[in-house]
């Protein structure tokens, strides 16, 4: 698969540790936790797709008004704090963590990560989050597409029966009414999308360590991805 028409130039000097893989498998934890751990900054540029999905929502924007998308999509005002004991997600201002995880916010914001113009838009947004004296980033192409020249890459895969198990406990103690067999079902058609779209699949780069967390512990996978820090950064 290909990535074209999509600008993957980039040049730092500023560090950069990316953490992709599908959805379930523990990314947005251990981004967080690193960097925490390492006093960086942090982007979950899943959140970016999917506060665009909030957005066209609320606003009740035609799906198929690209045009005032990509608008909406470069200017998205986020940010990533840690502030009250817990990673804050702050769009206009506003907390949005709790509104962000839902299975139509996700379906949403995987189509609009499909779409060129809408990953264009988003591209400068996400590079800009690079700041002294580091970043923090998962995704789903953050070490193929977005920071092509990181640090240290890292790759999290889990079978997706496991994912679908995790993904099903948070969304009860959240306090929705879902089923496993539809969450196992959901997840599998946006792994189908997001690796076969041709424009910045999801694929692991060449150079990323691969992790399966399966069968690991959060604090498991983020005692061998500090190990790998201590190494490379």
């Amino acid at each position: 698969m290909s990535s074209e028409n999509i600008d993957n130039t980039v040049s730092s000097n500023i560090p950069v540790i990316t953490i992709d893989g599908p959805s379930g498998t523990g990314k947005g934890t251990l981004g967080r936790q690193v960097a925490r751990y390492l006093n960086w900054h942090f982007l979950d540029s899943g959140a970016l797709y999917r506060i665009l999905a909030l957005a066209v929502l609320d606003r009740k924007i035609p799906q198929d008004d690209l045009h005032t998308i990509e608008a909406l999509a470069e200017k998205l005002p986020v940010e990533f704090e840690f502030g009250n004991d817990h990673w804050q997600v702050l769009f206009e201002g506003r907390d949005v963590v709790s509104e962000l995880h839902t299975e139509a916010i996700g379906h949403l914001a995987s189509q609009l990560a499909a779409n060129k113009e809408v990953r264009r838009a988003l591209l400068a947004r996400q590079r800009a989050f690079r700041e002294a004296p580091g970043l923090v980033t998962d995704g789903r192409d953050m070490g193929t597409v977005i920071f092509p020249d990181a640090t240290l890459k890292i790759y999290l895969y889990a079978s997706p029966e496991v994912r679908a198990e995790r993904r099903y406990r948070q969304l009860k103690a959240g306090g929705l009414d879902v089923k496993l067999s539809q969450i196992l079902q959901e997840l599998a058609a946006r792994d189908e999308r997001d690796s076969q779209r041709l424009i910045a699949p999801m694929v692991a780069a060449t150079d990323a360590v691969t992790i399966d967390t399966s069968d690991l512990t959060a604090d498991e996978v983020l005692a061998k991805v500090l190990e790998l820090v201590k190494e490379r950064v």
